[in-house]
Parts: C-alpha cells; sequence; structure tokens
C-alpha cells in the first residue's frame, strides 16, 4: 500500500467549510411537512396571481381572467385555515423574551403582542369568511387585523434592527480576531467558519427586515381599505410576492 499523503496545512485563505448539501427531495419533505412551508407557497402562487390580475395583461372577460380571480380568493382563504392557533407562537416569542431593558420590554410587547393579537382575530376572520359566523363582522375584524399586525411590524423591525447592529458589532470583533491570529502565522479556519455563519446570520436579519416592510405596507394599505399613495394593487401584489419570497427561503434554510 502506498503511504498516507500528510495532511495539508491549513492556512487563513482557505474558505471556510460549509454545511454538506441535504439530499434535495427529503428537505423538500420536511419543508412541506411545516405549516409555514406550505403556507408560504400558497402566499407565492396568491400573489404571482394577483400581479398578473393586477397588471391588466389578461382581458377582463377572458375565461382565465375569472378563473384566476376565483383561485386567487379561494388562495387567501385557505392560507386562514393555516393559521389557526398561531398566536401561540407570539405568546411564546414574548414569554421567552429576555427584557433586559425596559426598552426592549416595550419592543418585545409590541412586537409579539401584536403578532400574537393579529393571529387570533384572523381565526375570527376566517370563520367569518367561510359563513360560520355573521359576515357582517368581517369587515371589524379585519381592521383590528391590520392595525394589530401593522403595530407587530413596528415593533418587529425595530428588535431586528438593534439585532442587526449587535451582528455587526459582533463581525467587527471577529474580523479584528482573524487578522491578529493571521499576522502571528496561525491558522484561523475555526474563526473564519464562525465567520461565515455570522455573515449569513446578517444576510437573513436583513431580508427579515425587509420583509417586515413589504408586510407593513400590505398591513397599512388593509387600514387604509387599498386608497392612499403607495397602495396600489399592482404594488401590493408585488410586495407579497416578495415577502413570501424571503420567508420561503429562510423557512428552507431553518428546516
Amino acid at each position: 500500500m502506498d503511504p498516507k499523503p500528510s495532511p495539508t496545512p491549513q492556512n487563513s485563505n482557505q474558505t471556510p467549510n460549509k454545511p454538506r448539501q441535504r439530499d434535495f427531495l427529503n428537505h423538500l419533505e420536511v419543508y412541506l411537512a411545516k405549516r409555514d412551508g406550505v403556507d408560504k407557497l400558497l402566499k407565492i402562487s396568491r400573489y404571482a396571481t394577483k400581479i398578473i390580475l393586477a397588471s391588466s395583461l389578461l382581458p377582463e372577460t377572458l375565461i382565465l381572467t375569472k378563473r384566476l380571480k376565483s383561485f386567487e380568493s379561494s388562495v387567501g382563504l385557505s392560507r386562514k385555515a393555516f393559521r389557526l392557533g398561531k398566536f401561540v407562537q407570539g405568546v411564546n416569542a414574548l414569554r421567552d423574551s429576555p427584557f433586559d431593558t425596559k426598552q426592549e420590554t416595550i419592543l418585545s410587547i409590541i412586537a409579539y403582542g401584536g403578532e400574537g393579537l393579529y393571529y387570533f382575530v384572523e381565526q375570527f376572520v376566517w370563520l367569518a369568511k367561510s359563513g360560520l359566523i355573521d359576515s357582517k363582522h368581517s369587515k371589524s375584524l379585519g381592521k383590528v387585523s391590520a392595525w394589530a399586525e401593522f403595530v407587530g411590524y413596528i415593533g418587529s423591525i425595530s428588535l431586528k434592527f438593534r439585532d442587526l447592529k449587535k451582528l455587526s458589532e459582533d463581525e467587527v470583533c471577529l474580523e479584528s480576531s482573524i487578522g491578529v491570529t493571521v499576522t502571528r502565522g496561525v491558522g484561523c479556519q475555526e474563526g473564519e467558519r464562525r465567520l461565515w455563519k455570522l455573515r449569513e446570520k446578517k444576510l437573513m436579519k436583513k431580508l427579515s427586515i425587509v420583509q417586515d416592510f413589504a408586510d407593513g405596507l400590505m398591513a397599512l394599505a388593509d387600514i387604509r381599505d387599498g386608497r392612499g399613495r403607495f397602495s396600489g394593487p399592482l404594488l401590493m401584489s408585488c410586495a407579497g410576492l416578495l415577502s413570501a419570497l424571503i420567508s420561503t427561503r429562510k423557512n428552507w434554510v431553518s428546516c
């Protein structure tokens, strides 16, 4: 037998090890087993349909246009069913918040309290639209839901900007530490791996903020009943699709 080759020395210029790629179908199975996974695929299909309808690419008299409108409405109602019990997520997030400072306490209550109230009210919106309770309550419930969602996003965006600032500070410290290690001629493979993970986390946090801005814009449009600036159907549909794609990416990476 030939002798084993001696291991190649590690150096700071090597690309940090990335997680090994998972089998696509196994990953897809895990993704679709989650409530949020299916919900976001429905969201993509709904807002892609709304973009087609809002862009006036198809004549109103076309049979396909009527079918797309029916499909969009059905998917919108189906998505509300996926929110049953989801308010518990906001309650648990609020319970698990550190409350280290007064500002963080207030922002957590606004963010997770608003989210929890939004999902709780959405259950009754679904019941009203599905016909189980009187539909005359649908509009008022929708208003309460939209306000709770909008307030929740204000808190959520504020918290995420704080998290992003902390991640940026950690990144600077880690880069400095790696630089010192390199000048000493010591391998820093572990440090570069940590830096890669930190930058990935920072990117996802930025995308999450963009998603919250898009969803917050749609909630504001619901509050104003689609009137006013930045409330046009095409803009709202594009915001919804952007939010859905970002959320799908986040859920895919996390599962």
